[in-house]
């Protein structure tokens, strides 16, 4: 499975989380990552470009910290404008068939704080419903999401364990010793990859 990462911090020099995840990524082979901010400061996207990059990937991850319950502005105009009419989805629009979505993301709030009873009274699947609505719309798959929670009141311990999960997740997946639509029977990422390599994950 060939991964692509777009990752979209408008700030990754001070980013805790998402520099941390995105460290552990980079050299490994048949995964791609692109900071949208920095290959689009000015927010002109070359759409040709990004659809070339889409076709030869097999898993596209969001990565974004979680802003106002969604994704930073980037990604909602990279969205609006490469995912076209007749491309992407339509009658005609079949070039993202069959292929994998999902979102890999950091929150300043606590586990307890996305839920019926938390104070932001939904889940973070629950959110991030329109990203899988898209999905189900380019007639993609969307895979459970990657959350990591309370990112700037993590330890580093406890950062660097989320770092190597989510590395463990994406290479995983990159060798077929984990099939994705086994996660789909969880609420999250991070509890799927410990079980399907055999350990029980800290709940998330």
């Amino acid at each position: 499975m060939k991964i692509l990462v777009l990752a979209a911090h408008p700030t990754l020099e001070a980013s805790v989380v998402c520099r941390k995840l995105l460290a552990g990524i980079r050299r490994e082979a048949g995964i791609s990552v692109v900071d949208l901010y920095e290959r689009y400061p000015d927010f002109n996207i070359d759409v040709a470009a990004e659809q070339k990059r889409l076709e030869a990937a097999d898993l596209i991850i969001f990565q974004h910290p979680f802003y106002w319950y969604s994704t930073p502005a980037i990604l909602k105009e990279w969205t609006d404008l490469v995912l076209e009419h007749g491309w992407a989805y339509g009658r005609t629009g079949k070039a993202l068939e069959g292929k994998f979505l999902m979102n890999a993301l950091s929150t300043g709030g606590s586990a307890d704080a996305y839920g019926e009873t938390g104070k932001n009274r939904f889940t973070v699947p629950e959110f991030l419903a329109p990203i899988a609505q898209t999905a189900s719309l380019c007639k993609m798959s969307y895979l459970p999401p990657f959350v990591v929670f309370e990112g700037r009141r993590l330890e580093w311990a406890q950062l660097a364990e989320s770092a190597g999960l989510y590395k463990d997740l994406l290479t995983g997946l990159r060798d077929d010793r984990i099939d994705p639509r086994a996660l789909a029977r969880y609420r999250l990422a991070n509890n799927a990859a410990g079980k399907l390599y055999g350990v029980e994950a800290k709940p998330a």
